[in-house]
């Protein structure tokens, strides 16, 4: 099973005067490179929820959110008086130098996260607890994301490994008329040299050996090999992003090598639309975990 890099997981704990809300998100990226941004009164918490999110997520770019609300529905008990004071003033003081209009000063300031006395009543563990809690299913939801992504990659994946397989069953098809064409074309150019007599024991020498050169049967079994282990590799549950990248990396050689020693433009096209199909699984791997 392979999952996408990229995933989105959000979860919310009601307690008696508080909700405790986490949303976490993630990219690809090579390593695993975390943005936390938590409530002041949550920040000595930041390590160890580092470390939860990154045994679950392991690799990519991750952005969580930890935000802290009160129910209370008296505004006043939890504003912060001081700061909202001279908030207050000071906004006022630049209104009435620009000379704009002061009537909803009042309710935008009160609406100022800042402001608001959201720290939680809570124990020092019970905070922990409710922190990890929420964390953990924000990143569950996060990761069934990722699985549900992989599948359709997988299937993505088997569809243009089909192709690629489907191509080079059509390969030999070229290549019995591609040996007659390359050693007519060796006996019209000898011909043109007009050499008068030619030893046909040492011709048929060098033609077995300029033919075997340019053999593809070894580079046709790798790359058959490649893709069954390409596949497999797939239905494992362990990550197997950079090992699928591996596996594609042979897979270009081979079709690469075919390519060059194809000597013939029918198999070139093939070849050509093989590259197309594993640039395309090269792409989309750039995603996988």
């Amino acid at each position: 099973m392979i999952k996408s890099m990229t995933g989105f997981g959000i979860a919310q704990i009601e307690l008696e005067d508080l909700t405790v809300k986490a949303e976490i998100k993630s990219l690809n990226g090579k390593q695993f490179d975390c943005s936390v941004k938590l409530p002041n009164s949550l920040r000595n918490f930041e390590l160890e929820l580092r470390n939860v999110i990154s045994e679950k997520i392991i690799r990519g770019k991750v952005d969580c959110l930890i935000s802290l609300e009160r129910k209370d529905s008296s505004s006043a008990t939890n504003i912060k008086e001081e700061s909202f004071i001279n908030t207050y003033n000071y906004l006022l003081s630049l209104a009435h130098k620009v000379k704009a209009d002061t009537s909803g000063l009042l309710e935008y300031v009160l609406c100022l996260p800042d402001l608001r006395n959201n720290e939680s009543q809570m124990t020092e563990e019970e905070q922990k607890q409710t922190l990890l809690s929420v964390v953990n299913t924000a990143l569950e939801e996060l990761n069934r994301f990722r699985e549900t992504e992989g599948k359709r990659l997988e299937k993505d994946f088997e569809k243009r490994i089909g192709v690629i397989a489907a191509l080079l069953e059509k390969v030999p098809l070229y290549e019995q008329a591609r040996c007659a064409r390359i050693k007519e074309r060796l006996y019209s150019n000898l011909k043109e040299l007009d050499i008068a007599e030619i030893d046909e024991n040492r011709l048929e020498q060098e033609m077995i050996y300029y033919m075997e050169k340019l053999d593809i049967t070894e580079e046709k079994v790798r790359l058959r090999q490649h893709m069954d282990y390409f596949l497999e590799c797939m239905s494992k549950e362990e990550t197997q992003g950079k090992k699928l990248g591996f596996i594609t990396q042979e897979m270009g050689r081979e079709i690469n090598t075919l390519g060059s020693k194809a000597n013939d433009a029918d198999l070139q096209m093939i070849v050509v639309k093989m590259k197309d199909e594993l640039e395309k699984i090269k792409e989309q791997l750039a995603n996988i975990l």
